[in-house]
């Protein structure tokens, strides 16, 4: 390790890869197999990057916690249906920027999720990004975002100071967890907030492609 080391940390969906056409399909299965009315596109999307109860609970507040319960389940096996026929891609950009922060020294990579392990290990091993990634924090150990826990344990995991780390997601909870931490953030413009909700959720900078990346990093980094 360098003496000035960098972390910079990655949420998934949303960000690296494009998996709204698995979400979109599983929560159609999940409501119908429920018989509950499915929430429209955007709300459905809006809610993606939290831990799915809290986010089935986000959308649909009314329902009893049985309801929510069964509509969790059933998205789980959905999902895991598709996830096993089809691979979610990664956004244009996304595995070249990855290698060439992780190409410099004071570098190390992360990943906070509000995907299972199981999910995320899927995604990492399918694109072959595994080596990537020093750190990967994931909803099964950690409250919902946007709770910092993800993130703290990052910074301890890899002995960084929360100064010298940087959280990219496409959500306000994502930003919004990375000022808990006391972390800098980048906001996506591809994902499911728009640009708008991350600058006003405090965002450093939002970024329209995955080119722009690396230059925003060092223009933050210039700065602290």
């Amino acid at each position: 390790m360098t003496a000035d080391p960098r972390l910079v940390v990655f949420d998934v969906d949303g960000t690296l890869i494009d998996s709204q056409d698995h979400i979109l399909a599983a929560m159609d299965h999940a409501f119908a197999a429920t018989g509950a009315t499915l929430p429209a596109r955007e709300a459905v999307l809006s809610i993606v990057g939290l831990s799915l109860p809290v986010a089935v609970e986000r959308l649909v507040p009314h329902l009893p916690d049985g309801t929510r319960a069964d509509i969790v389940a059933a998205y789980k096996a959905s999902f895991g249906q598709l996830r096993a026929r089809t691979l979610s891609p990664l956004f244009p950009g996304a595995a070249e920027a990855l290698r060439t922060l992780r190409a410099r020294p004071e570098v190390m990579l992360g990943v906070a999720t509000g995907k299972s392990r199981r999910g995320l290990s899927h995604i990492l091993d399918a694109h072959g990004l595994n080596a990537h990634f020093v750190t990967t924090q994931v909803a099964d150990d950690h409250p919902s975002k946007p709770h910092p826990s993800m993130l703290l344990a990052a910074l301890a995991e890899t002995g960084t100071e929360a100064a010298r780390a940087v959280m990219i997601g496409d959500t306000t909870f994502d930003i919004e967890m990375g000022l808990a931490a006391g972390m800098a953030t980048v906001g996506v413009a591809w994902g499911y907030h728009p640009v708008a909700e991350l600058a006003a959720a405090g965002a450093d900078t939002v970024i329209a492609r995955f080119d722009d990346l690396v230059p925003a990093l060092d223009d933050l980094w210039r700065a602290a």
